[in-house]
């Protein structure tokens, strides 16, 4: 694992984060915020991406060695235009964050609790990855969700990211 590896990993986090934003703005009104199932992690497109961005923020306090007790979800945002700016918000912080990590940086024990106040100690490359790792996860409950409602959206998939970047593959 390295910077570069890192920062790569977390401009793809971005790319499809938005990408799934842009299908679900597109989305005739109320379609992100209909109930879809308890089967879900959370049961609107709304909430399920409130979720990958409440995570990335929490986690990203614990980097600073803060513990928010509490993790931000579909009820802190009125609808997707304010879940998109904080989106935004957030990317901004991010990408200044990974811009800054060194190597050394990756073997970085931190100590954080989570939101029941349990400690626990890990290095920061293995929770950068899994912090990208849990959004691929949502996004993909997030695809399956907007399947359900109208079709397959775009493919999110690491491939295609790199081969759109390359310019072998048209957005």
């Amino acid at each position: 694992m390295t910077p570069v590896l890192i920062r790569e990993l977390y401009a793809y986090d971005r790319w499809a984060n938005r990408l799934l934003l842009d299908v679900i703005s597109a989305m005739p009104p109320g379609d992100a915020t209909r109930e879809l199932g308890a089967h879900w992690s959370f049961p609107t497109l709304k909430g399920m991406l409130a979720h990958v961005l409440g995570a990335e923020i929490i986690w990203f306090s614990r980097f600073r060695g803060e513990s928010p007790t509490r993790l931000l979800g579909d009820a802190d945002f009125a609808d997707i235009p304010s879940l998109r700016a904080a989106f935004t918000t957030v990317e901004a912080e991010v990408q200044a964050f990974v811009d800054a990590v060194q190597p050394a940086d990756l073997t970085r024990v931190v100590h954080y609790k989570n939101t029941r106040g349990d400690a626990f100690a890990l290095p920061l490359g293995p929770l950068l990855q899994h912090v990208a790792n849990h959004g691929t996860h949502h996004r993909s409950e997030a695809s399956s969700m907007i399947t359900q409602i109208q079709g397959s959206p775009p493919g999110t998939d690491l491939l295609f990211y790199h081969l759109i970047q390359s310019g072998q593959m048209k957005p």
